[in-house]
């Protein structure tokens, strides 16, 4: 008879999280499908912490006496270095998959490849700049702007690999981190942690006047929204998910609700 394993525990969940979305010296305890759900549901707190650490080298830096665009820089690097960049490689690898207009099978294999295309290259750049650029114009309405416009953007992003591990998305390939966290989180639970973000969100914006709770509460929705448009062509040309294009989702969602703050 085979033993039903025992259900993870809180700090399985937050090890599967902090060890696999960001390198933070973490120690997984658990890989397996339970703690892959608990993992991705506390993905938005890895998040947060990424989009913390953001926001005090950008304070740091505007401390010290740099401008607003070099504290923007800073900020954008931060998440870069502390998923080593996985997630800006997916979002080129995506980019180039997609941009091939080859059938799934050709544009996986081109997405596994070492090196990075022209559809790669364009996509980062123009990321990394609109990053760059709404943080600086951001900085230079205050350092508390800057800083929460940091954390939604983070948490906005893991929370779209949240909504992207729900049942009934079914993974591309049968290896590596998509296939390992596909449809293993209940369409509800991933449902309700959105919300929740929403509403944490709308609390932080709340600082920065009447309309402060409901700009930020809506740049959240905007990138989830526009993640989950992302995945559902990501599952028409792919067939599901994989990991290039969970880090495609996080980009795409954190710059989309930074890019509503930096517009509103």
């Amino acid at each position: 008879m085979t033993e039903t394993p025992a259900p993870p525990s809180p700090s399985d969940a937050l090890r599967f999280a902090f060890g696999t979305l960001t390198v933070l010296p973490v120690h997984v305890s658990r890989w397996d499908r339970a703690a892959a759900r608990g993992g991705m549901l506390c993905a938005p707190l890895a998040g947060l912490v990424v989009g913390l650490c953001a926001a005090a080298v950008g304070g740091a830096l505007l401390l010290l006496g740099g401008s607003p665009l070099l504290a923007a820089v800073g900020t954008a690097a931060v998440p870069a270095v502390l998923t080593r960049g996985l997630h800006l490689d997916g979002l080129a690898d995506t980019a180039d998959g997609l941009g091939s207009g080859k059938p799934a099978e050709d544009a996986l294999r081109i997405m596994k490849q070492s090196d990075i295309g022209p559809f790669g290259v364009l996509t980062l750049l123009f990321t990394l700049l609109a990053q760059v650029a709404a943080l600086s114009g951001l900085y230079a309405g205050g350092w508390a702007r800057g800083a929460a416009a940091a954390a939604v953007a983070a948490v906005t992003a893991r929370t779209a690999l949240t909504l992207a591990s729900r049942a009934g998305v079914p993974a591309a390939r049968p290896e590596g981190l998509g296939a390992a966290v596909a449809g293993t989180v209940p369409a509800r639970a991933a449902l309700l942690c959105a919300a929740l973000v929403a509403a944490g969100c709308a609390a932080a914006g709340a600082a920065f006047g009447p309309y402060g709770a409901p700009r930020a509460a809506l740049a959240a929705l905007a990138g989830l929204g526009l993640g989950e448009l992302l995945l559902r062509h990501c599952r028409r040309r792919f067939g599901g998910v994989t990991g290039d294009v969970f880090g495609a989702l996080a980009e795409s969602a954190g710059l989309t609700a930074l890019l509503a703050l930096a517009l509103g």
